[in-house]
């Protein structure tokens, strides 16, 4: 390694010994790898909880893909059940134990787990199935009719978003997320007046996800102006939602006995926890702290959640290459969603090239003091995300690997 320019006090002088603490932790390993700073991990479970106010947190898979990890912010008070993203991840968190509360975020069309899910009784009183359609009643029925199951327990998704000029999901102004067809008090009061009079079906929760809020930071770095739209929008959605939640809610219990109300996301846990409407709230990715949340202003979780690329070329002064890269975030394909390298302090992505499957070329001051087999940490743009592209993460303090647990993929399991 060759030897590192001094750097100036202050924030470069913590940056630098950050990197001197994740270098001798992973020293003995080779890059590709993630870790996860266990203390920052932590700290962010503990804060999101401060910051619900009271309400339960549920987490999201999706978003830390990692069995262990799961098992450790469940076991953290104020976190009560998972959020899954398949009904075959859900099916698989309840039998090894991660949980006996899954709610599946997403309606399936799986008819092998559905089978799988109405042969077994136990595993049926611990899942919850999401609908927003008659259709999918349908589907379940066509694949186990009601007399041969269990009561399966479903959950309502309410759309959260804004459209302020009114209309359906293809009006003209949509804020947010295009996800359920339910958007009125009185379509969700339908669709459980349907499910009540169903054989085979018990309606227990209600969910909404205003993602326009949650998922849309209102301080995106060098846009000065796309904030003031960003907070203004925001500042008008919050209470149109809440009220609409709220008459969904009264709506919906004329049919049924709902077990829970679940809303926002991390980046709206204190403001959807102020709303009395809801009883527990959805969080995941703000305890791996991803980039994402950087333009937030409300909070910025502590970055936990890292990976590390070798240096494997040095093209010319102010460059270097490392070994793949690629590992970009779901969402409009855009720079926000490539990964930043982070350490050391003043590499860049070429815009030409951005982050290649195999191979990354960096540029900036910093790239003149990598050598050929050195290393550079990177921040993913989202959270779960960067466990498909590992088997481990390695969970670190300071300059130790504490523990090295399997992700989703080093147990064999892809759900998506």
């Amino acid at each position: 390694m060759r030897p590192r320019p001094a750097v100036p006090s202050g924030r470069a002088d913590r940056t630098a010994a950050r990197r001197e603490r994740l270098d001798a932790a992973t020293a003995a390993l080779d890059p590709p790898l993630a870790v996860v700073d266990r203390v920052a991990f932590d700290t962010n479970a503990a804060d999101l909880v401060d910051r619900a106010g009271g309400k339960t947190l549920r987490v999201a898979s999706k978003s830390v893909r990692c069995r262990s990890l799961l098992t450790r912010v469940l076991s953290q008070p104020g976190w009560r059940g998972v959020l899954a993203y398949t009904l075959t991840e859900a099916i698989w968190l309840v039998r090894t134990g991660c949980t006996d509360d899954a709610v599946v975020g997403y309606p399936t069309a799986d008819r092998a787990a559905l089978a799988e899910l109405a042969a077994d009784d136990e595993t049926a009183a611990t899942v919850t199935l999401m609908v927003d359609s008659p259709e999918q009643l349908d589907l379940v029925d066509a694949v186990v009719p009601p007399h041969q199951r269990p009561e399966l327990r479903l959950c309502l998704d309410l759309d959260a978003s804004w459209r302020p000029l009114g209309g359906g999901p293809g009006g003209r102004l949509h804020l947010g997320v295009r996800r359920s067809p339910l958007h009125s008090a009185a379509a969700a009061g339908d669709l459980a007046a349907l499910i009540a009079d169903r054989p085979g079906f018990r309606l227990v929760g209600l969910m909404s996800y205003e993602a326009q809020i949650a998922g849309l930071g209102d301080a995106p770095p060098g846009r000065a102006g796309r904030a003031v739209l960003i907070r203004a929008m925001q500042r008008r959605s919050y209470p149109e939602l809440t009220a609409r939640r709220a008459a969904a809610v009264a709506a919906v219990r004329q049919h049924a006995d709902l077990e829970f109300v679940n809303g926002g996301g991390t980046g709206s846990v204190a403001l959807t926890g102020a709303d009395p409407a809801v009883s527990e709230i959805t969080a995941g990715s703000g305890l791996y702290g991803p980039t994402l949340f950087d333009g937030y202003r409300a909070w910025q979780p502590r970055p936990a959640a890292f990976f590390a690329l070798p240096v494997v070329r040095r093209p010319g002064p102010g460059l270097v290459t490392v070994l793949g890269g690629g590992w970009i975030a779901s969402g409009p394909a855009e720079p926000s969603r490539q990964p930043t390298p982070w350490l050391p302090a003043g590499l860049r992505l070429l815009p030409t090239e951005g982050a290649g499957e195999v191979q990354t070329p960096l540029a900036g001051p910093a790239a003149d003091e990598l050598a050929v087999g050195d290393r550079v940490w990177f921040r993913h743009a989202k959270a779960g995300e960067l466990a498909e592209h590992v088997e481990e993460l390695h969970l670190v303090a300071g300059d130790r690997v504490l523990e090295t647990v399997p992700t989703y993929r080093g147990e064999g399991q892809a759900f998506l």
